[in-house]
């Protein structure tokens, strides 16, 4: 099922939030907060700890703009505490400001449709909910090319700020930069003034 402007599928798994710190996490507890749930293939892989240690670098970032980041892979609690308590500089990812939720029932890679069923990984996939629980963006990248923290976080914004303003925001649109009315009078005013 193409989950693009409907409710995101409910979870409740245990997550890992520090070393030996094991929590039962709900979607349902972030409402009110945009959520980016990240999907990545394996602990102890190549790509996923670059992703994970640059969204947690900035992850007050995002709670600074209303949003939380949650990380989620099939692989168990137990293997995401070890691969935080190895170094950055030895693959790990050392100190963490995000949840790392365990799925090893599959049943969130699954119900995102992020499943790759051949191989019971996650596939490189990001979701942002909103504060109602709303699907806004879904994209996916093949295994061997990261994700941008920065175009998450314009992305967050643009959305949050299509909510707040009802206006619609162009390609680029970075914060404080022009946006446009949705309808034919907006569009005029908008590229008359466009370089």
């Amino acid at each position: 099922m193409f989950l693009l402007r409907k409710p995101a599928p409910e979870f409740s798994s245990v997550a890992v939030t520090s070393v030996n710190g094991f929590r039962t996490m709900t979607l349902h507890e972030y409402r009110g907060r945009y959520v980016i749930l990240l999907f990545y293939p394996a602990d102890f892989s190549f790509v996923c700890p670059t992703e994970l240690q640059a969204f947690s670098d900035r992850a007050q970032e995002f709670r600074n703009v209303g949003c939380e980041i949650i990380a989620c892979s099939t692989d168990s609690h137990f293997a995401h505490c070890v691969w935080i308590m190895q170094p950055r500089k030895q693959g790990g990812l050392g100190d963490m400001d995000i949840p790392l939720l365990a799925d090893k029932s599959m049943k969130i890679a699954r119900d995102y449709n992020m499943l790759d069923e051949t191989t019971g990984l996650a596939h490189r996939g990001m979701y942002i909910i909103d504060r109602v629980g709303i699907v806004r963006h879904i994209s996916v990248n093949d295994l061997g090319v990261g994700r941008s923290v920065e175009e998450a976080l314009r992305l967050v914004q643009a959305f949050q700020f299509t909510d707040e303003f009802g206006e619609v925001c162009p390609v680029n649109w970075r914060p404080g930069a022009k946006t446009m009315k949705p309808d034919n009078a907006g569009k005029a005013e908008y590229f008359k003034f466009a370089s």
